[in-house]
């Protein structure tokens, strides 16, 4: 598959939106009614969803076509160089990076 910052961008967008709505890659693809390994075979470069599948993938977020790829348009924000971090990171070092947004969340809350 050739890669380009369009393909690369949607595979970074869905992990982004997966970690936000903490669920698992196995367990998107099972509730977007596909086999276990659908999601993780975008997010790894090995497939792109169709056009109608990008828009059920959206729809399980609650996005927009605009909100999924509005952070095309800066990507010298902070959130974006953040996210490129991210999509590098071995499995075990995100869970980390999740305990530590989940704990960030609750001291916000107190």
């Amino acid at each position: 598959m050739i890669d380009t910052p369009y393909t690369a961008f949607i595979r970074t967008r869905i992990t982004e939106l997966r970690i936000q709505k903490n669920v698992s890659e196995h367990r998107m693809s099972l509730d977007l009614d596909k086999s276990g390994s659908y999601i993780r075979s975008i997010t790894s470069g090995t497939a792109l969803p169709s056009l109608r599948e990008l828009f059920h993938i959206m729809a399980y977020f609650d996005v927009t076509p605009a909100e999924f790829f509005g952070p095309l348009d800066d990507s010298q924000t902070p959130y974006h160089r953040l996210c490129e971090k991210l999509r590098t990171m071995p499995s075990e070092d995100l869970e980390k990076v999740s305990t530590f947004v989940s704990w960030m969340e609750k001291s916000d809350g107190q």
